[in-house]
């Protein structure tokens, strides 16, 4: 553990962020598995309505600087291909 009182704020710091964007990224992957799922069963409206949420989802992460604004855009693009693979 640290001796120094500056340490010691950032190691709490870091725990705090750590679990923060945890929480973020389980989110987003939890969307995008929900997409996948409606893209699997072939429902256009679900996957539709899934993919909406999730890129609302990625786009708040990548805000936050959870994810890279390239990486939150490929996810989207991904997605979008996917859904509209099925019609």
């Amino acid at each position: 553990m640290a001796n120094i009182k500056s340490a010691k704020k950032r190691v709490l710091v870091t725990k705090t962020k750590t679990e923060r964007n945890k929480s973020i990224k389980s989110a987003v992957k939890t969307s995008i598995k929900k997409v996948d799922a409606a893209v699997v069963a072939g429902d256009k409206t679900a996957a539709d309505q899934a993919l909406l949420d999730a890129v609302s989802t990625i786009d708040k992460a990548a805000s936050k600087g959870v994810y890279h604004k390239n990486n939150a855009s490929r996810k989207v693009s991904r997605l979008s291909k996917a859904v509209n693979s099925i019609a």
